[in-house]
């Protein structure tokens, strides 16, 4: 991996040159990794003007799941303890011979900004922007390696709990049980936290589990995602509890599926974020439900488990491929419930088959 996270940096570093900038700070917990291999709690990597720096407050651990810094990179370890990173890689910087440094401003908070200025006043400090995140955006096949495993994970451990008595327990419980069998997996740990919403609550997006009980006649809606190696993946499902779904449920089950599989359709190499966006947005907002649609349909997936591009109305640019992105549809009806059908995929081009699904449990409407 040592030569992928060195082509990551020269391109980076080509970015900052052609803008003039001799040197880059990055602070980002999540670029840092793309760039380094591993993100130590409060590292930054310097793209030095004649080295580059993992800056440290003390030695990087040694679990696989926090990854391993690039080996053919300098791991500074800051000699006292109190230090920040940032502060110290600036003064590196300019003990290269630096004039300039780039950093994220989105992410260098206003005290460190200071800090920086105050200890290198000579140094210039321009904006990185969003340059990093945008390298992010198309995976290469050891990225998408793990996103497939980390979606495998989250089939497994869903698929268990299907299999599994569920009248009577609380949204909480079957959270923490499904966190517990990605663990069981394989899995580092959860991508965000796992929502499981009953009756009413169910088809609401980002829904933290309560201490209400899954009752019969219920939609049950899931969403949930295993982390691997650092890489997020995600999938959502809905199903009606013990016993056949109201003709309502099937109404509106069969209109959300339409509109996730327009989305999914929508999937190409050339494809405007928008227009994905609108082909699954418009299948739901013909039948009446405009006011009850989410913000956006989906999102990129990776290091974070909400990266660019958004599958937005207002979104500018075009889908490339290789590149993992969420198709996420759902209506809430409240006091009623709802559904939400959530599938993570990689754009491929029609030659290589259309878009990859990576995770493929059925989006059947199930009755458990």
């Amino acid at each position: 991996m040592s030569e992928v996270y060195a082509a990551r940096r020269t391109r980076l570093r080509e970015r900052c040159n052609a803008v003039g900038s001799t040197s880059a700070l990055i602070s980002r917990p999540a670029n840092v990794r793309y760039l380094a291999g591993a993100a130590p709690l409060g590292a930054v990597l310097l793209l030095g003007k004649t080295e580059d720096l993992l800056v440290c407050s003390g030695p990087p651990d040694d679990r696989p799941s926090d990854g391993r810094p690039d080996e053919a990179l300098r791991v500074h370890v800051l000699p006292g303890a109190g230090g920040d990173p940032a502060v110290a890689a600036g003064d590196l910087a300019a003990a290269q011979g630096g004039d300039s440094v780039a950093v994220e401003e989105h992410h260098l908070t206003v005290a460190r900004h200071r800090a920086l200025r105050s200890v290198v006043p000579r140094l210039r400090l321009t904006d990185l922007g969003g340059a990093v995140e945008q390298l992010r955006i198309i995976k290469d096949e050891e990225e998408i390696s793990c996103l497939r495993i980390g979606a495998e994970i989250a089939d497994q451990a869903l698929g268990e709990l299907l299999e599994s008595i569920l009248v009577g327990r609380t949204e909480r419980h079957l959270a923490l049980e499904l966190e517990r069998r990605l663990v069981d997996h394989g899995a580092d740990g959860p991508a965000f936290p796992t929502s499981v919403a009953t009756g009413p609550n169910s088809g609401r997006r980002a829904h933290r589990p309560t201490d209400r009980r899954v009752e019969e006649g219920d939609f049950l809606s899931v969403c949930l995602g295993a982390t691997y190696r650092g890489y997020r993946c995600e999938i959502g499902r809905t199903f009606v509890i013990g016993t056949s779904p109201a003709d309502w449920q099937i109404e509106l089950y069969d209109l959300v599926f339409a509109a996730q599989r327009a989305g999914r359709e929508a999937l190409a190499p050339g494809a405007a974020y928008r227009d994905v966006d609108r082909a699954a947005r418009q299948v739901l907002d013909s039948a009446g439900y405009a006011e009850a649609l989410p913000a956006l349909t989906g999102h990129g997936v990776g290091l974070e488990i909400e990266e660019d591009p958004q599958l937005a109305p207002a979104a500018m640019g075009k889908l490339d491929a290789c590149v993992p992105v969420t198709v996420e549809p759902g209506v809430h009806l409240p006091g009623r419930g709802g559904v939400r059908i959530d599938d993570t995929l990689v754009v491929r081009p029609e030659a290589d088959g259309g878009p990859e699904l990576l995770t493929i449990t059925t989006k059947e409407l199930l009755a458990l």
